[in-house]
């Protein structure tokens, strides 16, 4: 649309020169009736179409540079939104290829992650059993010595029980047969043969 600020002066412009053809044309017309012409009016006609081509003359005339920057300002807005409209356009068409290039690549990320996480998984569950198993030799090592222990202990204490049982019955046995003094010579000789054999 055109400036309302620009509309009015160019009326203004151009009121003076609109009115002084129409006060032309009425004279005329005035003129023509009085002489009582034709049934046609060719001389109106005329006197219409002269008023009608300078009063377009004369709105092209004032209205001319105004429209002119009008349609120059409206060409500029146009083409500064086609402009962003085709920036804006261009941008899209980059982000929608950055997402199509990820999302072509999201099938790879993913199938290098699952066989990441399938490797430490396998080295999780290797480390595992390497720990059992060294649990299981360390266990079974400490029960092999207890036992070894225990068996040791046990033949001591036989080994004792023996020999006291061996004294009581030589002793009770040289009481019987020998004279004091060859039994308390048999004794201690026993009880130094089993100690040695004890220890």
């Amino acid at each position: 649309m055109i400036p309302r600020r620009l509309f009015s002066a160019s009326l203004r412009a151009s009121l003076p020169a609109v009115l002084a053809v129409s006060a032309a044309s009425v004279a005329c017309a005035s003129g023509g009736a009085a002489e009582g012409g034709s049934a046609i009016p060719w001389g109106e006609i005329v006197k219409q179409a002269i008023n009608f081509a300078i009063l377009a003359g004369v709105l092209v005339y004032f209205l001319r540079k105004p429209l002119s920057s009008f349609l120059k300002e409206r060409s500029e807005l146009l083409r500064k939104s086609i402009d962003d409209a085709a920036k804006a356009r261009a941008e899209a068409a980059q982000k929608l290829s950055v997402i199509e290039a990820r999302t072509a690549k999201l099938s790879d990320e993913i199938a290098q992650l699952n066989a990441k996480m399938d490797a430490e998984a396998g080295a999780e569950v290797r480390s595992l059993r390497d720990a059992a198993t060294a649990e299981i030799a360390r266990i079974r090592a400490q029960a092999e010595f207890a036992g070894e222990q225990e068996v040791k202990k046990a033949r001591q204490e036989l080994r004792k029980e023996a020999s006291v049982l061996s004294a009581q019955a030589a002793e009770e046995l040289v009481r019987k047969t020998l004279s004091p003094e060859d039994q308390e010579r048999l004794v201690r000789e026993n009880l130094e043969k089993i100690d040695g054999i004890v220890r």
